[in-house]
């Protein structure tokens, strides 16, 4: 990938990851925020928004460096298994793992509290969900080989992304639990899906930076043979 394209592919990530926190952290605190509203307090509003926005710009970055830590893990994982297939069944029995392991201990449900284990409930079908829709499209526009990689990107990676909030113990935990898992999904897909479309903008590039070379060298050669003449 160009540097051109990378730049435009980090910060329409950025964009996304800021935009679906401040709606979602709007949303799930908005009792927090028409305080501010209510006793007029519209600097204090702005402020908070903007610092959620701000926390979807942090949230992007990390979810572009788990990518990009994927793509070279996904490459250690064919070279070190040999085949595809054996990889794929590799993932997964990941992806199963870290699926038990949410539910039985990141979770931590218990049966007093069933409206923290219905938002649990509804964060897993949304992970699982939104995984599945990715993986299938990433399928259909790529190779269908690639459904058990995007699907392990997009629930593995993703959780690991998302295990700080889950491990905290203290403060409005469900809160950010809730908030921090949208723009992580967001720009995860939007990076699985847009990527091969950048890469391919980049051969191009580098295909039309090429033909410019290649004109200018003919151009200085023609031009030095005027010159003898």
């Amino acid at each position: 990938m160009t540097i051109r394209n990378w730049v435009k592919f980090f910060l329409r990530a950025m964009a996304i990851g800021g935009a679906i926190t401040a709606v979602v952290g709007l949303i799930v605190r908005w009792d927090f925020f028409y305080g501010y509203l209510q006793a007029g307090e519209i600097w204090q509003f702005l402020g908070a928004f903007l610092w959620m926005i701000f926390l979807g710009f942090t949230m992007s970055v990390i979810a572009q460096m788990g990518f990009f830590a994927y793509l070279t893990v996904h490459q250690f994982g064919v070279n070190m298994f040999r085949t595809l297939t054996l990889w794929n069944w590799v993932q997964m029995l990941i992806i199963v793992v870290v699926l038990f392991d949410l539910v039985f201990f990141r979770f931590q449900l218990t049966k007093e509290d069933t409206s923290r284990t219905f938002l649990y409930i509804f964060l897993l079908i949304t992970l699982i969900a939104v995984s599945v829709v990715t993986a299938y499209f990433k399928a259909q526009w790529t190779k269908k080989h690639a459904l058990i990689s995007a699907l392990f990107f997009m629930i593995v990676i993703t959780t690991l992304e998302w295990l700080p909030a889950l491990m905290v113990t203290s403060g409005n935990k469900d809160e950010w639990v809730t908030i921090l898992l949208f723009p992580l999904l967001a720009v995860n897909a939007y990076q699985l899906l847009i990527l091969p479309k950048y890469n391919k903008q980049s051969d191009v590039d580098k295909e039309k930076l090429d033909q410019r070379r290649t004109e200018r060298k003919n151009a200085k050669k023609q031009a030095g043979k005027s010159k003898k003449n």
